[in-house]
Formats: structure tokens, sequence, C-alpha cells
């Protein structure tokens, strides 16, 4: 009775065992709303589930998970070389204005800027990778930007008094310090990869991809395949999501010593 009291109580700290309880016991109810309470227009699981099977056996659903999933990769390294790397160099007052107008990015749509990638891209490939590289990097930079910004001031002065130089203080303070929330900066930013993945792929179809897929099926208004493709989305962002944290918990174990839930 305690332990169950203990999930309802503000900021308790519960083991994993009860957690992975309520993870179980939340997904199973929202199983069974969806499999016995949904509208009749929304597809049941059991419906998902074979069309899941059909596109997988039969219409090549792994291979344009595989495609996907590599240009969605390569624009998650291009984008956090080109954020932490810029982040990084607002230490010099001659990039911040540079920085904060790259930063300003964020409020622009594709619509109109598509046209200007077009120009300077050599093929599809290089188009999307553009595109997705864009939208996640602008993002990727203001919160790292902030990152490196609000970095207190006494650690530098700690620094100092460790006779450290002006670029050992940049190494250690400003990059090694921050590698814990650049971790958790890319976990937020990751994600935007697969939510724009469905406009970049629909926008050149030539290397194919699950984004084409979903909006193929999405024109034939086949909604159990639509809901199964945007599951399988979900699951492979949940494990990216799982992989980038336990990279971090792996080099940083340090991070959350001082969390109040831990």
């Amino acid at each position: 009775m305690p332990k169950l009291l203990a999930v309802f109580t503000p900021n308790k700290a519960v083991s994993k065992r009860v957690m992975y309880a309520i993870v179980i016991a939340q997904a199973a109810l929202c199983l069974c709303l969806w499999a016995f309470w949904s509208s009749r227009a929304i597809p049941k699981p059991l419906e998902v589930l074979n069309a899941f099977k059909r596109l997988w056996m039969e219409d090549g659903l792994k291979d344009e998970l595989w495609t996907s999933l590599k240009l969605n990769l390569e624009a998650m390294a291009v984008s956090t070389a080109i954020s932490l790397g810029l982040a990084y160099l607002t230490v010099l007052p001659v990039m911040r204005p540079i920085v904060n107008a790259l930063s300003k990015g964020r409020f622009l749509g594709f619509v109109g800027l598509t046209f200007v990638f077009t120009l300077y891209a050599r093929g599809g490939h290089q188009l999307k990778l553009a595109l997705l590289v864009f939208g996640m990097s602008v993002f990727f930079l203001t919160s790292m930007a902030d990152v490196v910004a609000d970095i207190p001031k006494e650690k530098f002065d700690h620094a100092r008094t460790l006779r450290m130089g002006k670029w050992r203080i940049v190494w250690e303070v400003v990059i090694r310090g921050s590698v814990d929330k650049a971790f958790e900066t890319l976990r937020q930013n990751a994600a935007m990869g697969w939510m724009m993945l469905t406009m970049v792929e629909g926008l050149v179809r030539s290397e194919g991809g699950i984004g084409a897929m979903l909006l193929d099926q999405n024109k034939h208004f086949k909604l159990d395949a639509v809901f199964a493709i945007n599951i399988l989305i979900l699951i492979i962002g949940l494990l990216q999501d799982y992989v980038i944290g336990a990279l971090r918990g792996l080099c940083c174990p340090y991070a959350d010593l001082k969390k109040e839930r831990e």
C-alpha cells in the first residue's frame, strides 16, 4: 500500500520496477481504449498489425525504412557537427552576432526556401539532406548557444586559478563541461528529423523512403497502413532516443547525480 501511494506523491523517487509497472499499466489502458472505444473510422489494432505484415513482407517497408534511417542518421551527424561547432565558437565575440542571426532561422518555413536549396543541391539526396540539416540545426544551435552562454562565471574563474590558458579553458569548461547537455539537446532535437521526413521524402521521391510510402498510403486513404507506418516511426524514434540517452549515461555518469528523482 505505501508503494502504491508513493506514485501519487509529488517528486517522489520510485524504483525502476514500480516505474515499469506504471508504464505497462498505462500502455495497456491506452490499447484497450483504442481497441474498444475508438471511432469506427480509426483502424483497430489487429487491422494495423495485418497492414504492417503486408507492408513489411510484400511492399518493401524494410527497404524503405533503411533508406530513411540512413538519411536521418546522416542529417543528425551533419547538423550536430555544425551546431556544436558554431555554438562553441560563441566564446569569440565576433561569432555571436552570426550565431544569433542563424538561430532566428527557426522561425522560417520551408515554403520558398525549398527553391533556394534546390538551386544549390546537386541531386535529390543532397536536397533532402540540406532541408533536414537546416530544420534540425537552427533549433540545435539555439539550445546549445544558450547552454554555452549560461555556464556560470565561477567555472571560468576556477579554471583561471588553475592557470589554464584561454583555449584550454574553452576545452575544459565549455566543451568538456557541457557534454552532458549536448547529449540532452541532441535527444530533444533529433526527433525533428523524423517529423520532417515525410515532407522531404515527399518532395524528392526518387530514392523512396518511409515518408514517401506514408504519403502514398495516405493518398489512397489506407488508414491501417498509415497507422502502421506511424507506429513504426514512433518505435524507431523511441529506440533512437534510448540509444542517445544510454550514450549520455555512459559518457557522463555524473550528469544525474544531483537530480531529485534519481
